[in-house]
């Protein structure tokens, strides 16, 4: 007896010279229709770089990393987590947040700098990949309170924000042109930075809290609303230096610790 005489699948395999039909899954739309918003807005964001309406692109980013927040979220609220959307949700960051930033910031500001503008704008970029790839190979040993290193959508708000700001109040970029070099630089070596930075994953949407907390939250929003551009870039400026900041201070009190432990 032949051993494929046990096996009439194989047999029919030989036979058609057709292998196995895959399983069919299906995926999970709620969140992945906010990712598929994020790419889009990040898509979105390079074209209109292309066309010259840096507002628009800056805007587009910052929709772009709304979106993003909500749909890790949403899918956990929802128990619709996939490894399909994990992938999915990596790939529309990549362009999102490191793609569209640094073709934006390029486009209109280190375009007219030759080599260092584009090798600018490469940093950033690469930086914002391996930042990607370090973030999905520890995601299952990281504390979740921490990102480690600056995180790809906060980074490109700082970029996005800094074209938002300049433009809005119509400042020359050839006076600040520098500044812009090194706002792109510090975003994207950020990223690759051990430098710990406040995740806000555990904070708890259905845990009651104090009423002050709603009227800083309405606070909050009015002064956004006085200057979006100003408010908004200080804002993301502040959490980018933020890891610098516990970092000097963690430093600085284990100096203390030791030179106290030692008298």
């Amino acid at each position: 007896m032949h051993d494929n005489d046990t096996n009439p699948r194989s047999d029919e395999s030989v036979v058609d010279g057709l292998a196995p039909k895959p399983t069919r899954r299906g995926i999970f739309l709620l969140p992945n229709l906010f990712t598929t918003g994020a790419l889009f807005a990040g898509f979105f964001a390079i074209v209109q770089a292309m066309n010259g309406r840096y507002e628009q692109a800056a805007i587009a980013i910052l929709v772009a990393m709304i979106l993003d927040g909500l749909d890790g979220r949403v899918a956990r609220m929802t128990n619709t987590q996939s490894a399909f959307g994990a992938e999915y949700d990596s790939l529309s960051d990549m362009v999102s947040f490191g793609v569209a930033p640094a073709l934006v910031m390029y486009s209109f500001a280190l375009k007219g700098m030759g080599k260092l503008g584009w090798i600018a704008a490469f940093v950033y970029c690469a930086a914002a990949a391996l930042r990607l790839a370090r973030f999905n190979t520890m995601l299952a040993v990281q504390d979740k309170r921490w990102f480690m290193g600056l995180p790809s959508p906060a980074a490109a708000a700082l970029v996005a924000g800094f074209v938002w700001l300049m433009v809005d109040n119509r400042i020359a970029v050839q006076e600040l042109r520098w500044l812009a070099w090194g706002v792109t630089v510090f975003a994207g070596i950020s990223m690759v930075t051990n430098l710990a930075f406040y995740s806000g994953k555990d904070f708890n949407l259905k845990r009651s809290v104090p009423f002050l907390v709603i009227v800083f939250i309405a606070m909050g929003f009015s002064l956004i609303s006085l200057d979006p551009p100003i408010v908004l870039f200080l804002l993301f400026l502040g959490y980018g230096l933020s890891g610098y900041v516990l970092w000097l201070k963690r430093r600085f009190f284990r100096k203390t610790a030791t030179l106290s432990s030692s008298d």
